[in-house]
């Protein structure tokens, strides 16, 4: 009988991206991701900080079908750049700000020719001057207003980021400066791509109760308070001196109401003042395999964000898995999802991020979340969680849409259904100066006399 092979079969991928038991959000997508991936037939090569070094020559050898790079805003990810820009792929762009951790490689380096030089090629409408912020160590908001990826989206011929709006965001920001017919045609719009994030897993009944009885005993919380919940590092971005204010205003009306705070302390952030507040419970690090659990223990989970490097929350999307009420930050990188606007209860159309919101009648079942409007953010999130706190049915109504939404939009097998169509995608053609390694002198010289170059 003649073998049927798969057209995924024998497709060999090298994947940079860090992996557990590094304690980031990306690590664990690229886990889950990879791991969907293979059992669909693929052939994938970790690759790692611990393990690049292995790329090179492996590649030499035998090349592999794809490349891929999982990038965040994180040092984690430092090593990769040279690979990204050396070895062209598909460039995942979980942040699409990544200033913050270029900038922190570079100068910690030494490098400060070199981060004037990028910042310049990445930002060509910004004064020069403006390099010398970072430069003399002030790590400011502006990072966020200064994305730094336009070296890795010209170096790639494919990049993915997730969502439609974020798209449409990145490239305005690209097409605004620059003259693609100038560029002789070098227009990313047809490169650039919107992808599904998924990551979590659904919860049960079963399970949600399981989680409950356990790790409210564990935290002293009685099983019938109301319990809200921030999740992953617990950072200023994290919006938590807003929700500490909020959280005493809702105590006014339901004084066993509890904030449980589950992640790791930022050095920069100290917590001294909400360990001390009534009714607040901090856990400091949750492991990887029992941060679900904590998500389903609770009531609402609380997810703002701001300043937002046009990431989404991993957080966020257990939370939407576990069937729970959230509260979001109504950025553009979340303008596809449907919302409540708790100043009117009013559902948030979906837009494309480009449109503004409008609101309509609409049943409250359509609704994934609440968002809150960051200009309005104290009364706004004092109005969210007041409603949540007494309002069961809107719960549970809102946990409902999350679950159906996760499943549409957020799923590892969604997630990975829009990586497969990607990989079998045919790549644009690249740049010739983009794949050149700087041995082209020496393969000139040496072609007179019949000799390859040694590597």
């Amino acid at each position: 009988m003649t073998e049927v092979h798969s057209p995924r079969s024998g497709v060999r991928i090298a994947w940079f991206s860090p992996f557990p038991p590094v304690k980031t959000g990306v690590a664990a997508v690229s886990a889950e991701l990879v791991a969907a991936l293979e059992t669909r037939g693929y052939a994938v090569d970790r690759y790692p900080e611990s393990a690049a070094h292995d790329f090179p020559w492996r590649h030499r050898q035998r090349p592999y079908d794809r490349i891929v790079y999982q990038f965040g805003n994180s040092s984690h990810h430092d090593y990769a750049w040279p690979y990204a820009l050396r070895y062209p792929g598909l460039t995942v762009l979980h942040d699409t700000r990544l200033h913050h951790a270029r900038a922190a490689l570079l100068l910690r380096e030494q490098r400060r020719d070199d981060y004037r030089r990028e910042l310049a090629a990445s930002e060509p409408g910004l004064r020069l001057d403006a390099a010398e912020l970072a430069v003399a160590g002030f790590d400011s908001r502006l990072y966020y207003d200064w994305p730094m990826v336009r070296s890795l989206i010209d170096a790639s011929p494919v990049v993915a980021v997730h969502g439609a709006a974020t798209r449409r965001e990145l490239l305005d920001r690209l097409l605004g400066d620059r003259d693609p017919i100038a560029d002789g045609g070098w227009d990313p719009t047809h490169r650039i791509v919107a992808i599904r994030l998924g990551h979590g897993e659904l919860v049960g009944a079963e399970r949600e109760a399981a989680a409950r009885d356990a790790l409210r005993g564990r935290y002293g919380i009685p099983r019938d308070a109301i319990v809200f919940g921030v999740f992953g590092g617990l950072t200023p971005e994290k919006r938590l001196p807003q929700i500490l204010d909020a959280f005493r205003a809702v105590r006014a009306s339901t004084p066993d109401a509890r904030l449980l705070l589950a992640g790791a302390e930022a050095s920069h952030f100290p917590l001294d003042a909400l360990r001390a507040a009534e009714g607040v419970v901090v856990t400091g690090y949750v492991e990887e395999s029992e941060l679900t659990d904590h998500i389903a223990a609770v009531d609402v989970s609380l997810n703002l964000r701001w300043p937002t490097a046009r990431e989404t929350s991993g957080p966020w999307l257990r939370a939407l898995a576990a069937g729970k009420a959230t509260v979001i930050t109504d950025l553009l990188q979340l303008a596809g999802v449907a919302s409540l606007d708790p100043r009117t209860w009013l559902v948030n159309t979906p837009t494309d991020g480009r449109e503004p919101r409008s609101e309509v009648r609409g049943p409250k079942s359509d609704a994934v979340c609440i968002a809150i409007d960051i200009v309005d953010e104290d009364h706004s999130l004092r109005l969210a969680m007041r409603r949540l706190a007494q309002d069961a049915a809107l719960r549970a109504t809102l946990g409902r849409a999350a679950r159906a939404y996760w499943q549409r939009e957020h799923s590892i097998d969604a997630m990975a259904d829009d990586y497969e169509a990607l990989l079998h995608r045919e790549h644009p053609a690249h740049p010739a100066h983009l794949h050149a390694d700087g041995g082209e002198t020496l393969r000139a010289l040496l072609r007179p006399f019949g000799i390859q170059p040694p590597f």
